[in-house]
């Protein structure tokens, strides 16, 4: 019988086992893929993180970068240096994920790679989780499953708030000398952007839209985008995936049981970002569950009200931004991106070291006049 058994080893499952099994108690991460496992992700990643761990992260960052360049349909450039603590990490999932599943494992976590769930069973007071070799039972439970796992639905979550987006993203390698900078372009896809971000063997080029809207060719308008920097995105691998936006404040617990990551729709509805957000929801569930062990009765309550009071109250904010930004880029390029302080305030954002409510408000009043 474990103390917890967690579904899933990306951010949010892998921080979660870290947590738990630092504070001695027996962990078990079930992992469907074997690892290390590619996952398409930009792979952007705030620095902030590092403040929740005691361990460092050099092993699994691929590059830093300080500049951040944004283009309107091609044109238009901004240039901008970060005045940040430190440079933007540039990771790989399938280093950085089982990085962090590694380190749980040091804390004494048990892994069980390709091993898929295939049904849960709640028992008196512990569940039973049936895998294709033996069922494994635990006190806990933390689902850690991502956007399309079975896990929410299973436990019972069954109209949760969510919006799916949709991105398409290309792995494109090259030798060529990267440039400490990452990109963002907007106006070439509607009601969302495009991105390059450098890794140290290449680049992970991406589009997404936020807010819906009529289909549109990604191939072709992520080729386009491609041909810009001398890539040629056909020959790379392309991965479309769906984003699981967060929606609105939502129950996240259920009997001896939490949501986290994207399986609990913490993705940034205006940047996308999910890795953070993922992190912190997998170190919240971890506090959850000890508390829970240590017999509070109101811990897994209490957890859903810590990510819809700390993360929910700005995820409303950062709806409000991306619902005008995106609908109207130009404007949006021309009032906030190009302002002096657009980009940092932008990046600042993204890293954790400012808060949509901090700006939003602002940015919404120079942004309503010109969008009517």
């Amino acid at each position: 019988m474990y103390d917890c058994i967690i579904v899933g080893a990306g951010p949010a499952g892998g921080t979660a086992a870290y947590h738990l099994a630092k504070r001695g108690l027996s962990v078990l991460i079930l992992e469907k893929e074997s690892l290390p496992r590619y996952k398409p992700c930009g792979g952007g990643v705030s620095p902030a993180i590092a403040k929740w761990f005691d361990f460092d992260f050099s092993p699994a960052i691929s590059m830093k970068v300080d500049t951040l360049r944004c283009t309107m349909k091609l044109g238009d450039p901004v240039e901008s240096k970060l005045q940040l603590a430190e440079p933007v990490w540039m990771v790989r999932r399938e280093v950085f994920d089982h990085f962090l599943v590694q380190q749980a494992q040091k804390q004494g976590a048990e892994l069980r790679d390709s091993t898929e769930v295939s049904g849960i069973e709640f028992k008196n007071d512990h569940w039973q989780v049936n895998t294709p070799n033996e069922p494994v039972t635990g006190r806990y439970l933390i689902a850690a499953d991502g956007t399309k796992g079975p896990m929410a639905k299973w436990l019972g979550f069954k109209e949760r708030k969510r919006r799916l987006a949709g991105a398409l993203e290309a792995e494109v390698s090259s030798t060529v000398e990267k440039s400490s900078m990452f990109h963002f372009e907007f106006g070439m896809v509607k009601n969302g952007y495009i991105w390059n971000f450098p890794k140290a063997d290449g680049y992970s080029i991406g589009v997404a839209t936020f807010i819906g809207g009529e289909p549109q060719d990604f191939k072709k308008i992520l080729d386009e985008y491609g041909k810009s920097f001398g890539l040629d995105v056909k020959t790379s691998k392309q991965y479309g995936h769906s984003l699981c936006m967060w929606e609105g404040n939502q129950k996240l617990h259920t009997q001896n049981a939490v949501l986290a990551g994207e399986a609990a729709c913490v993705v940034d509805p205006f940047t996308g970002e999910g890795i953070r957000p993922s992190i912190f929801s997998g170190m919240k569930a971890a506090e959850a569950v000890h508390q829970a062990l240590a017999g509070d009765i109101n811990a897994l309550e209490n957890y859903t009200n810590v990510i819809n009071e700390e993360w929910g109250s700005e995820m409303s904010w950062a709806q409000k931004l991306a619902g005008i930004f995106y609908r109207f880029p130009g404007v949006g390029y021309k009032v906030g991106v190009k302002r002096p302080s657009g980009p940092q305030l932008m990046t600042k954002i993204l890293c954790g070291e400012l808060r949509y409510s901090d700006v939003t408000d602002r940015a919404l009043k120079r942004l309503n006049p010109l969008a009517r």
